[in-house]
Parts: C-alpha cells; structure tokens; sequence
C-alpha cells in the first residue's frame, strides 16, 4: 500500500493483494443482496429477511474495518513525517468521526 497528501487528505493507492479481500467480501455481501431480494420477491417469513439484513450489515461493518485499518495505518506511516503530522492526525480523526456515524 502506498499513499500520499493531496488536498489536505490522506489518499491511498492499494495494491491488487490489498484490494483482493476487500473485492470478495463486497462480492459475498453482493450475492447476500441479491439473496435479500428473492426472499422478499418469494414473500418469505419476515424474521429470515431481518436476518439477512442483519447479516449484510455485520458484513459492510467488516468491510469498514478493513478500510478504516488501512486507512490508519497509512495515516500512521504519513504521520510520521513531522511536516505532515498535524494532516495526518486531522485525516483519521475525520475518518474515525465519520465511521462512529455508521451505526446511528
């Protein structure tokens, strides 16, 4: 993974292995979707629904780790450079702000 400062904004530039688990789980919560909407199509029992939904919502909050952790691991590596450290720590504070709003 590399990254760099641009617009005030940490931007990462991850390699194909690093985007590789984050692709297959949005292709698994894809197939959990498309799961969702035949069980609704085919009027199934409403706590199977609620269920599925449950499911791909704990899945999109993996997904959001993931990206949260890569995101401040790089900020970490940027912030270690004194010149942009205050960015840095402004960039995952921001992200981190953002991703505590997930759940409301």
């Amino acid at each position: 993974m590399d990254s760099h400062v641009k617009d005030d904004r940490i931007e990462l530039r991850r390699t194909d292995d690093e985007k590789k688990p984050l692709i297959q789980r949005l292709n698994r919560i894809e197939g959990q979707v498309r799961g969702l909407k035949t069980m609704i199509e085919d009027d199934r029992y409403c706590l199977d629904e609620v269920q599925q939904i449950s499911a791909i919502h704990a899945a999109l909050r993996e997904v959001a780790l993931l990206v949260i952790s890569q995101h401040v691991e790089q900020g970490l590596q940027v912030a270690a450079d004194p010149e942009h450290r205050d960015l840095a720590m402004g960039d995952i504070t921001q992200l981190l702000r953002s991703a505590m709003r997930m759940g409301e």
